[in-house]
């Protein structure tokens, strides 16, 4: 299918799907049109829609096949003008974190990929500001980005099969806070003591897409406290 602005490109996913790219000057600005989509397609609601599920600088429609096919959701896509769509209003968060809990420490290994202080990494990421690009693999886990290219390091050659809950990591140049106890491949920052996910919550994950957020420093003692243990 012939992509036209700000589509890069549009392709056929199964019988009831079609995945949309973005284009952009940056992957930034192609989040901001996934965001703008999808909320035009929340709002709308199409009746032929089942799912929307964005992603970085794509969105998966799934659409009920007996209603619609790929062409005719081409055809809303080229006439919606969703560029005048009311995004929700996105929240600043203060993210404490306990770098180089015990329990959560990779610090050694960043700091021999980088070269970068212990100080130096700690001292990059609290001066970043992340936007919420997408939320997946785990319910809550949110993908923030992004971080400076000088903390930028691959994944875990082997993952772990058990992170903790409240685990700030990095890879590539992405950031995450682990929700729950996982299995995952990132390297670990420290640990943050907030609830992420709360399923008698609405909504249930505290970070949503095109939230932003900063991280800053906390001690061990005030970590504690946050869980009540003093």
């Amino acid at each position: 299918m012939r992509p036209f602005y700000p589509f890069s490109a549009i392709e056929p996913a199964g019988m009831d799907g079609l995945i949309c790219y973005f284009s952009g000057r940056d992957l930034r600005e192609q989040n901001d049109h996934v965001e703008t989509y999808h909320s035009h397609l929340q709002d709308y609601a199409p009746p032929w829609l089942k799912t929307v599920i964005p992603s970085y600088d794509s969105l998966l429609l799934v659409f009920n096949p007996y209603e619609i096919d790929n062409h005719g959701v081409y055809r809303y896509l080229k006439e919606v003008k969703a560029g005048g769509t009311k995004l929700r209003t996105a929240k600043h968060h203060e993210i404490p974190v306990w770098y180089g809990a015990p329990s959560a420490n990779d610090l050694h290994l960043i700091s021999a990929h980088t070269g970068l202080s212990h100080e130096d990494i700690i001292q990059q990421h609290t001066a970043t500001r992340f936007k919420v690009f997408a939320v997946g693999f785990a319910p809550g886990f949110a993908y923030l980005g992004e971080n400076p290219p000088s903390l930028s390091i691959p994944r875990l050659a082997t993952p772990r099969s058990k992170v903790p809950a409240g685990a700030v990591a990095i890879a590539d140049r992405q950031s995450a806070i682990y929700p729950h106890v996982s299995p995952g491949g990132w390297h670990l920052l420290g640990l943050c003591p907030l609830t992420l996910f709360d399923i008698s919550e609405t909504p249930s994950g505290y970070l949503q897409m095109g939230d932003t957020l900063s991280f800053y420093s906390i001690k061990e003692d005030d970590y504690r406290r946050w869980h009540g243990g003093f």
